[in-house]
């Protein structure tokens, strides 16, 4: 294998057999009866990934997807029914919460017996102990019986064990969404310093806003196939047409909904994944690239931004306030859409955003050939730089969540600035010195 490749997949297959009752699966040991007992659930079905040393990767989808399934082949939990995976590097990972632990031993027996399990000698984890116990910060816990642990105090412990015994290769799968705010930070922190350090990272969860923010490439996964893989924006906004059931594959792609060489060819256009138009027609920065999608019940037909001045525009003055305008026309009766709005960052991570259920401004029915003009006037108080706007008509059926319209990143918006501060948003604070 490639000496600049950590992990290799190859047409991975894993099948689990199911049993409905217990004796069905004695009975299929010891051969009694004819004929099989047991259901199959194929998890995983021929899924390909390389991963690169120093990437740090990220893998979406849905409950039941194959997430986790993935992620313990990789790291020798499961074996494979078929495929092969290939490992370049010495793994940490941090699987099921609490996963390695032996519940009768205390803490430190349990960072000592963690350590043996990934390859360590006692002589190395004597030598990081301070540093693991430090990070951890359970206090007088690690001399207590891991089954009086709560579920903050097992990530604190495993994560502080996987991150501080120098792997080439961390695996994480979800056990960030556990602990408090500090601690949290603390990791994702230690992710940035591994990220620096050239360290590959396998990234799963179902927060969007990390996926976007920390990951390089995102894998989708959908029922055990991989949809597709490329820029986090584009696999983010393709998984949320997977949520809500609007997303159908090209006939042409059979089971593997997209194509990966596409959609490398689409990230390669910008660190966003999508190419703005350098044309400024009507005051709009439109997006050749967008994503659309929905039942088409209603429909976005016109949309653009004016200035305080009231002028067309893709270019806002920090500070001063500009409004968001939609036409949606309606082709059936809807009870009570929703029209919304969403600013996010050219890698995809959403800053802000609202909609009329949130501000009780619009709660009525509508029916087929009416048109509604929406606006969203607001102060622009994000800091100089380029987003990009998504609008959205959305409703509930029958207590079901029904996308009628939506276009991702269909606006590219400029602020322009003489004073940024941190982060996404001014605070605009009042300042005295005495």
């Amino acid at each position: 294998m490639d000496n600049h490749i950590a992990i290799r997949v190859t047409d991975l297959e894993k099948v689990y057999k199911l049993y409905d009752r217990p004796s069905d699966r004695l009975k299929e040991a010891l051969h009694i009866g004819r004929g099989k007992h047991h259901t199959e659930h194929r998890a995983l079905k021929g899924v390909d990934m390389t991963i690169r040393q120093g990437e740090c990767v990220g893998i979406i989808g849905t409950n039941g997807s194959g997430k986790s399934t993935i992620l313990k082949i990789i790291t020798g939990v499961l074996s494979p029914t078929a495929g092969n995976v290939e490992v370049n590097g010495r793994i940490s990972a941090l699987l099921e919460l609490g996963a390695g632990f032996n519940m009768e031993y205390n803490g430190i027996e349990n960072i000592y017996l963690n350590g043996t399990m990934i390859g360590f000698s006692k002589k190395e984890i004597d030598q990081k102990l301070d540093e693991i116990l430090a990070f951890a910060d359970i206090g007088d816990y690690v001399y207590q019986p891991a089954k009086t642990y709560s579920s903050g105090m097992f990530v604190r412990l495993a994560f502080a064990v996987a991150i501080n015994i120098d792997p080439e290769i961390l695996i994480v799968d979800e056990a960030l969404s556990v602990g408090d705010v500090f601690f949290q930070a603390k990791c994702y922190h230690k992710f940035e310093e591994f990220k620096e350090m050239g360290k590959t990272i396998v990234f799963v969860s179902h927060d969007l806003s990390s996926i976007s923010k920390y990951c390089d490439r995102v894998v989708l996964l959908n029922q055990g196939i991989k949809l597709g893989e490329g820029a986090p924006k584009q696999m983010i906004d393709t998984y949320k047409q997977v949520l809500v059931g609007q997303y159908t594959a090209p006939e042409s792609e059979g089971e593997r909904l997209l194509d990966d060489e596409q959609l490398r060819a689409m990230a390669a256009k910008g660190v966003d994944g999508s190419k703005m138009d350098e044309r400024q027609q009507g005051g709009k920065a439109e997006n050749p690239d967008l994503l659309e999608y929905g039942s088409k019940k209603a429909q976005i037909t016109e949309y653009y931004i004016t200035d305080e001045k009231g002028t067309r525009t893709a270019t806002i003055l920090k500070g001063s306030a500009f409004t968001i305008h939609m036409r949606v026309e309606m082709t059936e009766r809807i009870a009570a859409p929703i029209f919304a709005f969403t600013i996010k960052t050219v890698r995809g991570t959403e800053i802000t955003g609202t909609n009329t259920m949130f501000e009780k401004a619009f709660l009525e029915s509508v029916e087929a050939g009416e048109t509604k003009e929406i606006t969203f006037t607001q102060e622009m108080n994000l800091q100089g730089g380029e987003y990009l706007l998504s609008l959205g008509v959305t409703g509930y059926e029958e207590d079901d969540f029904t996308v009628y319209h939506r276009l991702y990143d269909v606006l590219g918006v400029t602020v322009i600035s003489d004073k940024n501060t941190v982060g996404f948003y001014d605070m605009n604070s009042t300042v005295t010195v005495k």
